[in-house]
């Protein structure tokens, strides 16, 4: 939902994000006399392209690999005890 809109900022309060709660768009001089929808519509583009902030990606990234590496070993010991015990007599 956007909130409103004067002659220079557009301030957006549903953002559609789950990082950001609110948020503020300052329009260019020269556009200000744009249709407002156009500028509702250009302000919804930009604010659904955003993502996290770089550091919880590098975090979310961070465990994603650790997860992945935990189930590579697993898989592997599992593989390894199957044939050492299929050759113990």
């Amino acid at each position: 939902m956007i909130r409103g809109i004067n002659k220079q900022i557009i301030e957006v309060l549903d953002t559609g994000n789950t990082y950001y709660e609110k948020a503020y768009l300052i329009i260019k001089p020269e556009f200000c006399s744009a249709e407002r929808e156009l500028l509702e519509r250009e302000a919804r583009k930009v604010l659904k392209t955003m993502d996290a902030p770089s550091n919880m990606k590098k975090s979310q990234n961070r465990l994603a690999w650790t997860v992945r590496l935990l189930a590579a070993a697993g898989t592997g010991a599992g593989i390894m005890s199957i044939i050492f015990f299929s050759i113990w007599p």
